[in-house]
């Protein structure tokens, strides 16, 4: 008597399926919608993005030509379906069967800033940390597909395993990390447009295995583009903290990023003003090298809390670097408790705010 057919051997005959253009199979790729399996029937839906008509009949054809050829399997249903262009309802509520993707998280928040050069990084970094010293369960997920700092600036070695069809975050410090940069070799360019950003960020979150979180922390590459609105479209964010620093044409490009969360009903947490001062080691004179206020400034302007001032310090950029952030590398430097004060207001703002519901992608 054959043994009944399992969803694990569908997944595991699907990923036989190779991507001609990805170099992916189709399950890790996120194509395959609406898997059921009765007995000896299975039916799956492949969802395809920018496939050509040639490339959709192929792996078509191949899909259900692996599956069928599982022992027990007696009849193959597989149909083919269009992902349709990403939009955001107003009314998310409308939808009461969509489920967050990310149940066991509890917040998540946005460390974004609408330029680079800001250390936006380094503050989704220690913040992370500053959270998890309170005694929560913190996990980081690098969101920068271009440019993945994190497993550099977290010493974050290996790649991340998996277990029954789900993808095992690295660990480091006891936070649980997530980049692209696990996936990519040292040097290599990441070349993609919208669409596999997007599918990058869908798998992230839906894919992974977070377990219980108390803050899932989204370190965002700069500006307001494609993995911005993928993310707001994704998941319900709690808040999105915006880093900057003082000098004007920083807070010029960081207005366009606050502006776009306040459009996209995405609560704003506040401002981090990075880089704020430079404290002699010496004389203890302090120095406004990037002039002075434009956090406090930008903060009054939108009326949301400047949740603190990180002071300039070499030890943080060498501890990126090595892999040591400036909250384990030396822990009671002012750096240290600057950001230990901005996870404290960020706790404090997240407490008090309610959580929208998840927008709908359709």
């Amino acid at each position: 008597m054959a043994s009944p057919v399992t969803r694990e051997a569908v997944l595991d005959a699907l990923q036989t399926v190779q991507d001609p253009d990805q170099h992916r199979d189709i399950v890790s790729l996120g194509l395959i919608r609406d898997l059921v399996v009765q007995g000896g029937k299975v039916s799956f839906t492949i969802e395809f993005t920018t496939h050509s008509a040639a490339a959709k009949v192929a792996l078509h054809s191949q899909a259900r030509r692996a599956v069928a050829q599982l022992p027990g399997v007696s009849e193959v249903s597989a149909r083919i379906a269009t992902a349709a262009p990403a939009q955001v309802h107003a009314h998310p509520s409308q939808h009461p069967s969509a489920q967050p993707p990310i149940p066991q998280v509890r917040h998540t928040v946005a460390v974004s800033s609408g330029k680079g050069g800001v250390g936006k990084s380094t503050v989704a970094v220690n913040l992370s940390l500053a959270l998890h010293e309170t005694g929560a369960q913190v996990g980081l997920v690098d969101f920068d597909i271009y440019g993945p700092n994190i497993p550099l600036m977290m010493g974050a070695r290996g790649r991340p395993g998996m277990f029954q069809n789900r993808i095992i975050p690295v660990m480091a410090y006891d936070v649980k990390i997530m980049s692209i940069g696990f996936f990519v070799k040292e040097g290599d360019a990441v070349i993609w447009r919208g669409p596999m950003v997007h599918s990058a960020i869908q798998q992230f979150l839906k894919d992974v295995e977070w377990g219980e979180i108390e803050y899932l922390i989204c370190d965002m590459p700069p500006g307001t583009g494609d993995a911005q609105l993928s993310l707001t479209q994704a998941i319900p964010l709690s808040g999105a903290v915006m880093v900057t620093t003082p000098q004007e044409v920083s807070l010029q490009d960081v207005r366009k990023g606050l502006a776009m969360f306040r459009k996209l009903n995405v609560p704003l947490l506040g401002v981090v003003e990075n880089m704020s001062y430079f404290a002699c080691p010496h004389c203890r004179e302090r120095t406004e090298i990037f002039g002075e206020g434009g956090g406090r400034r930008l903060a009054d302007e939108f009326d949301v809390p400047l949740l603190g001032q990180v002071p300039l310090d070499p030890e943080t950029r060498v501890g990126g670097d090595a892999g040591e952030p400036i909250l384990v590398r030396k822990p009671d430097s002012p750096q240290a408790e600057a950001f230990r004060q901005v996870a404290r207001n960020v706790a404090a703002r997240l407490a008090t705010l309610q959580v929208p519901q998840a927008p709908v992608i359709s």
